[in-house]
């Protein structure tokens, strides 16, 4: 690709040159960006030089150590030897740059660079000077266009980061929408200026991006823009007027960057907010790539507006599915504008021609890849666009005021381009259709038009009606039903396909190598004494007893045995031994017989005499006593073997440390270890290498865990807990020692883990007071160390190691295992590190989560995670206090993670077992919907709603009033009169809730008082087993 574009081929090397990164205006910069996609950081005061024969990069020794690992002097495969050359101060790289100078010398005067960088440090006009006084006359090409068309098609990594800086860009606008709807409803008198802060400040929150939200992922792009009042400027570089925000339409622009990654929004003023349309625009930087969405919120729309909005968006479709592979930039371009010329010509006067978007990405805008009539570059698949389209100055004819009487609209998304199917709108989550951007008002339909008290600026008082803000309300609640909902249908279908796809089946069981005495004739042990004598006879190198049968000796292998039993009765001594067979070990795990249906010997008897015969030194008896004894020993050996061997299964051997012998390697000292792997409970260091982690006791003893087998990597700092950890939770068990562990943690206690309470204390005592500070202040320090810690293993790692932090916000109380401790959500997982054993669940190898025992009149629930691997045990977590519930849900939701509840608890074991079994069956049964109760409940809703529906003529009503009133002359008591028996009565009656748990608590009071009664007749009526009561005194 290279050879065909003409400024690549023709330069002989490239400059790359980056100054220092201050302020927003270097931060869309081609160095910028080049510096991110390809070592995913930005290295200020850096310069790298690339030529055929080599690569060159200059900067400080810490910034030089990032490339460390790629040094070398000779080429590796295409890739020209990497030299490294640490920055000189005391002679300000003059001797660098000579070098570096010489390089582009031997290989020709013509080099390529971004040319519209402006690099303004002292280090950037140093180079630049030398290479103007070199006596070789160069000639410069500019790039810039060479790798935009580079950066503009994205690989598998950068899609998904995209991808969710779209999610975060329509997070963000679904956040402006709300607030903006709120000040129109309650009429508040907000200035431009202060909105804008506010949404700046809010749209980058846990509260607001969920589970996107991440330390130094989300920034906005810029101060977001709101614009209203009937001057628009639809255009990303718009500037807000001073005008009040009008309550037509309103324009909002917002820009948020997420890991770098951006999403657009425009500025504002420090103007009040009016009537009239509000157009947002946002834009979220996710990991240095950007997202933009833009939609317009309309206040009391004519007919005429609304149409116009449709074909807005029917036009905004056609450009979209216009960008196809293999095709120019162009006549996407062309296809809006013959759409909206079939559809409304009237509309194409008011079209914001100029451009129908453009290529973003590492940029927020490539200048050179616009969507117009110009520019002929062929669209390939995996690139990104922003396809934006407005109509400006819409005439308003029903208008009340000058500020009314024209409108705008726009609106703009970001799509990723595909190869076969239709392309991707990665903002689709912020709605655009009609009915979710209008907003209108209702008039109270009580009051007489001529009774409407009039309000300052005489307008009647109204309320507003959006979709979101009906007398229906859609609740929070509402909104995770129906996403609950499309998760449910999903739910089956993926588990059905991922059975399907598993090779054999689920219950096939590994066939165990069998366990043989003697393989050859030569190993048997003819010669011995006790074999030709025919006793039993225990080979402790074969594992094996060879017993006596019909005169013959015969060998068995020490893993048949399944016991032994000795007992001496007389004169006589008996040795029973049982052996393993089929149907043996009910309820274990049955050992693997090649041939099930063969014939098992059970068990042997042998008996010997106690008394010595004449001439012999031992009695015959010996000889049983001896092999019982030496039968108990090699079966204990053998299992222990038997425990080692299965501990090491599914446990892996890791690679090699590779020792890193620089100093400055990452570095935390004063740590524990858990488990305690080390026998005495001894501090540490934990060290930072090439290749992994070691941990060094003050003993010498070594803990290394390398980064390729780290899953989940956690720091969790000190605040409001007693110990600050890094946990890492490994893809594979590791043997340390002769047990394997899955997780293991390093930590450090802050302050008292115990209190003596026979201490005095005084609220005023100055040593507890400044004890206290002092804790503050270790604190503070100990987070900051391993938080800087965490930070240099990810720049080391190249963000292979990447440490998550839990969301203390969204912690639970719980109980996983034993006792009741604090559960946190992280972005990746739900854990619990201060307790141990430590409880880590990957959200990603969850396939839904039900919720047990929820119910009004229980304070707890239990929550069990059950997980996309069937054969896997399920995780219970008990006693989750029930306020708690809906902010589980939110999380949950967030996530995409499938939840249901029910009240009773559920036997899993078998429910999994039968699963398991027959998983066609039990997804031609419906599959996971028999967790749903939602269903039935909806079906009862609706009987009720009918019961309810019914209105009894007049006559009927007539007579049921005379059948009561006959029913009160008799004396016979009414339903009313009924006590337990008028319950579903009472509730059609209109009883509310408060009533009806009052009643309910009395009747189950009732009950339980005549439960108490009836055991305490009972155990009164039970003789007595400790003899006659005791008599009374007198």
């Amino acid at each position: 690709e290279n050879q065909n574009d003409e400024n690549l081929s023709k330069a002989n090397a490239l400059i790359f040159l980056v100054g220092t990164t201050d302020g927003d205006a270097s931060q869309y910069t081609k160095s910028n960006s080049f510096q991110v996609w390809l070592f995913n950081c930005h290295l200020a005061d850096t310069l790298m030089i690339m030529t055929k024969k080599g690569i060159y990069f200059l900067g400080s020794a810490k910034k030089a150590q990032y490339f460390s690992t790629v040094e070398s002097d000779e080429p590796s495969g295409i890739v020209p030897p990497f030299t490294i050359l640490n920055r000189d101060k005391s002679d300000k790289d003059k001797a660098n740059f000579d070098r570096l100078i010489a390089a582009l010398r031997k290989e020709g005067n013509i080099y390529g660079h971004f040319a519209k960088d402006k690099q303004d440090s002292e280090f950037a006009k140093a180079w630049t000077t030398a290479l103007k006084e070199d006596n070789l006359e160069y000639e410069s090409v500019d790039i810039s266009t060479s790798f935009a068309r580079i950066f503009s098609t994205k690989l598998d990594k950068e899609i998904e980061l995209m991808k969710k800086a779209g999610e975060a860009s329509a997070a963000a606008w679904n956040h402006l929408k709300k607030k903006i709807v709120s000040i129109i409803d309650l009429e508040k008198k907000v200035r431009h200026n202060r909105l804008s802060e506010e949404i700046e400040k809010e749209m980058v929150s846990i509260q607001v991006q969920g589970s996107l939200h991440q330390p130094g992922y989300l920034e906005p792009c810029y101060t977001p823009i709101i614009q209203s009042g009937g001057q628009y400027a639809l255009k990303f570089s718009a500037e807000s007027n001073d005008k009040l925000v009008h309550y037509g339409t309103v324009v909002s622009l917002l820009g948020i960057r997420y890991q770098s990654y951006c999403s657009n929004i425009s500025r504002t003023n420090d103007k009040l907010v009016h009537y009239g349309t509000v157009v947002s625009l946002l834009g979220i930087r996710y990991q240095s790539y950007c997202s933009n969405i833009s939609r317009t919120l309309m206040v009391e729309p004519t007919q005429e507006l609304e149409a116009a909005y449709e074909v807005l968006l029917d036009t905004q479709m056609a450009v979209i599915e216009a960008l196809k592979p293999d095709k120019p930039i162009s006549d996407a371009y062309q296809a809006g504008i013959d759409f909206l010329n079939k559809k409304k010509p009237d509309l194409m006067q008011y079209l914001v021609k100029n451009s129908f978007g453009f290529v973003t990405g590492l940029e927020f805008r490539e200048s050179s890849l616009l969507i117009n009539d110009k520019c002929k570059v062929v669209v390939k698949p995996n690139m990104t666009f922003v396809v934006a389209l407005g109509l400006q100055n819409i005439p308003n004819k029903k208008a009340k005021d000058e500020q009314g009487k024209s409108a705008s609209l726009f609106v703009s998304d970001t799509i990723l381009v595909t190869e076969e199917k239709s392309n991707i709108i990665l903002t689709e989550k912020g709605k655009s259709r009609l009915k979710s951007n209008v907003i209108r008002f209702k008039k109270d339909a009580e009051e007489k038009p001529k009774e409407v008290p009039e309000l300052a600026g005489g307008r009647s008082k109204r309320s507003v009606v959006l979709q979101e803000q009906t007398r229906h309300k859609i609740t929070s609640e509402d909104k995770r039903k129906e996403r609950q909902q499309e998760l449910a249908e999903e739910l089956n279908q993926r588990a059905r396909e991922r059975l399907s796809i598993q090779p054999g089946a689920s219950g096939a069981r590994a066939a165990k190598k069998s366990n043989v005495s003697y393989k050859s004739r030569e190993k048997f042990p003819d010669d011995d004494a006790e074999v030709k004598n025919l006793r039993i006879y225990v080979d402790k190198r074969q594992d094996s007893v060879i017993v006596p049968i019909f005169g013959v000796p015969v060998p068995f292998h020490i893993s048949m045995i399944k016991n032994t039993s000795h007992s001496t009765e007389g004169d006589f001594t008996y040795l029973r031994v049982n052996f393993a067979h089929p149907g043996s070990n009910i309820g274990r795990d049955n050992l693997y017989f090649p041939n099930p249906l063969a014939t098992f010997l059970k068990e042997l008897t042998f008996r010997a005499t106690n008394v010595k015969e004449q001439g012999e030194n031992l009695a015959a008896a010996a000889n049983l006593t001896t092999a019982f004894r030496l039968i108990k020993e090699m079966q204990k050996k053998f299992r222990t073997q038997e425990a080692e061997e299965r501990e090491k299964e599914g446990a892996v051997k890791q690679d090699k440390l590779i020792l890193s012998t620089n100093k400055a390697n990452p570095k935390l000292k004063d740590l524990y270890v858990r488990p305690n792997i080390i026998t005495k409970r001894v501090s540490g260091t934990l060290e930072a290498h090439v290749n992994g982690f070691r941990y060094t006791s003050l003993r010498g003893d070594k803990i290394d865990v390398l980064f390729n087998n780290i899953k989940h990597a956690v720091f969790q700092p000190c605040d409001n807990e007693m110990i600050i950890l890094l946990h890492f939770h490994l893809k594979n068990p590791v043997l340390w020692g002769k047990k394997k562990y899955i997780d293991i943690q390093f930590y450090t206690e802050v302050g008292e883990i115990t209190t003596d309470l026979n201490k005095y204390h005084h609220m005023q005592d100055r040593d507890d007071i400044q004890s206290e500070q002092m804790e503050r202040e270790m604190r503070k320090k100990l987070n900051l160390a391993f938080q800087n810690f965490c930070d240099k293993v990810i720049r080391q790692t190249n963000e292979q190691v990447d440490f998550e932090t839990p969301f203390n916000e969204l912690s639970f109380f719980g109980v996983p295992y034993r006792s009741s401790c604090k559960l946190k959500p992280t972005s990746s997982c739900l854990i619990n590190l201060t307790e141990w054993p430590p409880l880590v669940i990957t959200l990603e190898e969850v396939e839904l989560v039900h919720f047990e025992r929820v119910g009004f009149a229980i304070k707890n629930f239990d929550m069990v995670f059950v997980f996309k691997d069937y054969t896997r045990k399920t995780q219970m977590i008990q006693s989750i206090p029930n306020t708690s519930l809906d902010s589980i849900k939110e999380w949950l939701n967030s996530c995409d993670i499938r939840y249901t509840e029910g009240i009773q608890s559920l036997n899993w074991v078998n429910i999994m077992k039968t699963i398991t079994g027959d998983p066609e069956a039990f997804f031609e049964n419906g599959g996971w919907n028999f967790l749903d109760t939602t269903s039935d409940e909806e079906k009862d809703q609706d009987e009720e709603s009918e019961e309810e529906a019914y209105q009894p003529s007049d006559e009927e009503s007539a007579d049921e009033e005379s059948d009561e009133d006959e029913d009160e002359e008799s004396g016979e008591p009414t339903e009313s009169e009924s006590g337990s028996e008028s319950l579903a009565s009472d509730e059609s009656e209109g009883k509310d809730w408060s009533d009806l748990e009052e009643e309910a608590a009395t009747e189950d009071r009732r009950k339980a008082m005549e439960q108490y009664d009836d055991d305490r007749h009972k155990r009164k009526s039970k003789p007595s087993s400790k003899g006659p009561p005791p008599k009374k005194r007198k």
